[in-house]
């Protein structure tokens, strides 16, 4: 793969950036109406997915930073984003031109004020791994096999200017409303500050590490604050194949419920008993040992979550909740679902359709033991979005709804669900993790 000697930092490079895939995107469709000539639909639309998603990830990935981030966010998006883009945009998970060697010296050379083979033992000048935010490389120091994960320069300094180029596609792809949008819009640039910030990092890694130790199957890097900067990320190496990868093996069902359940105990600890949670729940954030151990190897996106949501967030997870229909409505005014100016037509439509939407949502969290490998529990996902993408009602709709903390607990729970359906995980025990918590603490 070549290597990246510049990445666009200024405004206006990484605007004429976005405008150049919008041009070939333009191109696109005039070939698209071409093949509807001689093509049936499906295979013309087909092949336009195919070259956009082609086009808009060529551009994102010579950016990287924020813009490719969106990507990734939109590679998890399984129910409402075409095949085509799921898949292309998935490469920026872990598969990204890296920055060229002369760049990441002078990236160690402004924080260390030296070269990394003068700071390590051995280093690795090739990356072994290259995302939207940085990239990774393998060192020793002393015997210790390491994992270096070095920031691309101006990620941080971009972040205001690519979410201003990519608000008006997210405005219109996810439906929001310019009024009342900032805060949905100053909470993902706030994560994004933070993901960048790698002293943080480092900080809530160390934090979640030691709180969720007693989880069994679970195993977290050791982290060296000495070879760590703001944008310099040092920790153990640790062994073991991507998530993907490690699907990709076939593995047997009891391997895949080992880590399904794992994955979920990880994740139901967090939020119960941290009320913070590792936000960013996709492939290229965990490894598999060869003893089938859950690895988790990045932090730098922790979602801390108010009691005043926690509350009736997961109170509406309980299906007698849901059939009281007094006690429902109250908590949708608690999550700013409804609103005091609702008109009544307002308040028995969305009620009525968070109420679909929540009993299929929650169905795992009432029941002992679910299968997430059922094909008929994410199809209905699907379905349920697609009806939501046409209704003239809430593309017509006067506001936004909905607390600014449901992006990242929606995010995190869209992610979970997915990794746990790609593994084909089965027989997951719900509420196995306050068994353990029980026990070991």
């Amino acid at each position: 793969m070549k290597t990246l000697n510049k990445i666009p930092t200024g405004k206006i490079e990484r605007t004429t950036n976005l405008l150049k895939a919008g041009a070939k995107v333009g191109v696109n469709y005039i070939k698209y109406y071409g093949n509807k000539i001689t093509k049936d639909e499906d295979q013309a639309k087909q092949i336009l997915h195919e070259d956009n998603a082609a086009d808009i990830y060529d551009s994102l990935k010579e950016l990287k930073g924020s813009a490719l981030k969106v990507a990734q966010m939109l590679s998890m998006e399984k129910s409402i984003m075409p095949q085509q883009y799921v898949e292309k945009f998935s490469l920026s998970q872990f598969s990204v031109p890296p920055l060229s060697g002369a760049l990441v010296k002078k990236s160690f050379r402004k924080y260390f004020g030296k070269n990394p083979e003068d700071l390590f033992d051995v280093f690795s000048a090739e990356s072994v791994n290259a995302a939207s935010i940085g990239q990774v490389h393998k060192a020793k120091k002393g015997g210790k096999e390491l994992a270096v994960k070095i920031q691309y320069p101006g990620v941080r300094e971009s972040i205001s200017t690519d979410l201003k180029m990519v608000k008006p596609i997210a405005m219109r792809m996810f439906n929001i409303q310019k009024e009342g949008s900032e805060s949905y819009f100053n909470e993902v640039e706030e994560k994004l500050y933070e993901e960048t910030d790698y002293e943080l990092e480092i900080k809530q890694s160390q934090e979640i590490a030691a709180a969720c130790k007693h989880l069994p199957n679970l195993k977290f890097p050791k982290y060296y604050p000495e070879f760590s900067s703001e944008r310099v990320i040092t920790m153990d190496w640790m062994h073991g194949l991507h998530f993907s990868e490690y699907i990709s093996t076939n593995p047997s069902q009891e391997q895949r419920d080992k880590i399904g359940q794992t994955l979920w105990n990880f994740y139901m600890y967090q939020l119960h008993h941290l009320r913070k949670v590792h936000a960013d729940p996709h492939p290229g954030n965990f490894l598999i040992s060869a003893k089938d151990e859950l690895q988790v190897i990045d932090f730098g996106c922790i979602k801390e979550i108010p009691n005043d949501f926690y509350v009736p967030y997961f109170e509406l997870a309980k299906e007698e909740n849901l059939n009281n229909q007094e006690y429902f409505i109250k908590k949708l005014y608690e999550l700013e679902i409804l609103l005091e100016k609702d008109s009544v037509e307002e308040k028995q439509f969305f009620g009525e359709l968070f109420h679909e939407m929540l009993r299929l949502f929650t169905k795992p969290f009432n029941q002992e033991t679910f299968d997430f490998s059922d094909e008929i529990f994410f199809a209905q996902i699907a379905e349920l979005g697609q009806k939501y993408s046409k209704m003239n009602e809430l593309r017509n709709m006067n506001t936004n709804r909905g607390s600014r903390h449901f992006i990242y607990m929606n995010r995190t729970f869209f992610g979970l669900y997915n990794m746990l359906h790609d593994l084909k995980a089965k027989d997951i025990e719900i509420n196995q993790w306050q068994t353990i918590s029980l026990v070991t603490i």
